[in-house]
């Protein structure tokens, strides 16, 4: 007796391994497809070398040598500011009024 197509999907939809096995490996392919997009974006841009200050100057920024700026540098500029003597003053909030601004009457 021959099975028909029809016969056979039947057949085989019924078995666990086609059932839940099938759409494992086409999980596995497919993410390997998405992860080694990622990948490729992470490699892409690890490639990019560091601004130079030339390029900076185009755009009008300066920037400091890299030999200038060392962490013993930063620390001698940080230890010369009064930590000790300091008065906390409150930003205004984005929903209070501005003292500048004419304020208005709210209904």
């Amino acid at each position: 007796t021959t099975m028909s197509l029809v016969d056979k999907l039947n057949y085989y939809s019924t078995r666990k391994s086609f059932k839940y096995g099938i759409p494992f490996l086409i999980m596995m392919v497919a993410g390997s497809f998405g992860l080694q997009q990622f990948s490729n974006l992470r490699y892409q841009y690890a490639k990019k070398q560091p601004v130079t200050p030339e390029e900076m100057k185009k755009y009008g920024v300066s920037m400091k040598n890299r030999k200038d700026v060392t962490l013993e540098s930063e620390y001698d500029k940080v230890k010369s500011v009064d930590i000790e003597n300091w008065e906390n003053k409150r930003g205004p909030r984005p929903w209070e009024e501005q003292e500048d601004q004419p304020t208005t009457a709210k209904h």
